[in-house]
């Protein structure tokens, strides 16, 4: 008997139908001899409308009373859900965030899990009860509830794996697994069996919007296996042991490493170039300083020296809704002259991901022979051990993606 959670985005959810969809999943999981404990966000659409009331009501409030109407989103759902098993002859229950207790931190609004409290979803398991848990919420410092910010049901999820001791965290949306790119742009785009958590949470990172980034970095942690699925395509037979979606582990559960596992791109990228900046030492500090404190986060950074050395151009990306307060700062807070500030919107970051970059030399020089071969410009190259990033323009995304992609070989047979 295997331990498995299962959690049921927005989409999943959506509506009566979905939920009652969702229960028969469920049983299903139940009929393989597993126990089974689930975790559910707020119907579609239902958050927002909840925040927009919150909006209504006061342009400035009190982020916990806040928290207090958002995560009662999840309580619907919760408590569908179990009545969906209920009517179908599975004992169900429902458990609200401070009912488990899911303990988190007082940052209201985007709090972080401390600790959770697995003993009475064990016991519920243990007794044949399928628990259905609150995702997205816990419960703060003096027993205020709080919400773990947007995709916090899948930080929830995987939390709940790692306190419960599963086997596995099945992660439900709606698509059927990782693909080596977006597969609405490249159409030879392969769904990945297995990934790694490092590509994974570089991917998450980067613009891939399957798993919410701090879901990875907890799996990573304490090695949760999580498995991608999605809950519109039919669920393999009770009999089958088969994984129909892409399952995300350790290196070692991987036989044979990909050099390169798939390429994501972000257009949430602004270039911000600073020319004429004095070439001496506390430049980077002067500038980065500033916009680090007003919680500006600085990606991307190049530095071009003159050819007399005395001043150098400064390049750096933040993110575009960053953009305007960037500025702001830079006009305002920087104390270091400076001849002109230039900015670029019409950028993207494209980058190539895979834990074979580390014994396998070459890569980025294919990368930047595959999109010189098209004719496209970098504009900012940044690396890590497993990855390369560029900034190009927004114009040639899917030019490039299709590129990159049939230069690693990762185009589908």
């Amino acid at each position: 008997m295997a331990r498995i959670v299962m959690k049921f985005g927005g989409t999943s959810v959506g509506d009566v139908a979905r939920i009652k969809n969702v229960a028969r999943r469920v049983r299903a999981e139940r009929e393989r001899g597993n126990q089974v404990a689930v975790a559910v966000s707020a119907m579609s659409g239902v958050t927002n409308q909840l925040v927009a009331y919150c909006n209504d009501v006061a342009a400035l409030y009190d982020q916990r009373e806040y928290d207090t109407v958002v995560a009662t989103g999840e309580q619907v759902t919760t408590g569908l859900l179990a009545i969906a098993l209920q009517d179908i002859g599975v004992p169900a229950r429902s458990w609200q965030g401070w009912q488990v207790p899911i303990v988190s931190d007082d940052a209201h609004g985007k709090a972080r899990i401390v600790d959770i409290k697995g003993d009475a979803l064990i016991a519920s398991m243990e007794k044949g009860e399928v628990p259905v848990v609150a995702g997205f919420q816990g419960v703060g410092p003096g027993y205020r509830i709080s919400t773990l910010g947007r995709g916090g049901s899948d930080t929830t999820a995987v939390a709940l794996a790692a306190a419960l001791k599963a086997d596995r965290c099945d992660i439900y949306t709606d698509v059927d697994g990782v693909y080596t790119t977006d597969p609405r742009i490249v159409k030879t785009a392969k769904k990945l069996s297995k990934i790694t958590y490092e590509e994974m949470l570089e991917m998450a990172s980067l613009g891939t919007k399957v798993l919410q980034t701090r879901s990875v970095e907890m799996a990573m942690k304490h090695r949760v296996r999580v498995q991608v699925l999605s809950s519109f395509t039919e669920p393999p037979p009770a009999h089958s042991n088969e994984l129909p979606g892409t399952l995300v582990c350790d290196e070692d559960e991987i036989m044979e490493k990909a050099l390169v596992s798939g390429i994501a791109y972000s257009r949430d990228e602004a270039k911000v170039t600073l020319v004429g900046v004095s070439d001496r030492p506390g430049i980077a500090a002067g500038i980065f300083g500033p916009l680090s404190e007003a919680n500006i986060n600085v990606d991307m950074i190049v530095q071009n020296i003159s050819q007399d050395g005395s001043t150098t151009d400064m390049t750096f990306t933040v993110g575009k809704a960053d953009l305007a307060r960037a500025e702001q700062v830079i006009n305002d807070k920087l104390k270091i002259p400076y001849k002109a500030l230039k900015t670029d919107k019409n950028v993207v970051k494209v980058s190539v991901i895979g834990v074979g970059m580390r014994s396998h030399a070459g890569v980025a020089q294919t990368m930047f022979k595959a999109l010189a071969d098209k004719g496209i410009n970098i504009q900012v190259i940044s690396t890590s051990e497993i990855k390369v990033s560029v900034l190009i323009a927004e114009d040639y995304t899917e030019l490039a993606l299709r590129a990159l992609h049939t230069a690693y070989g990762l185009d589908a047979a």
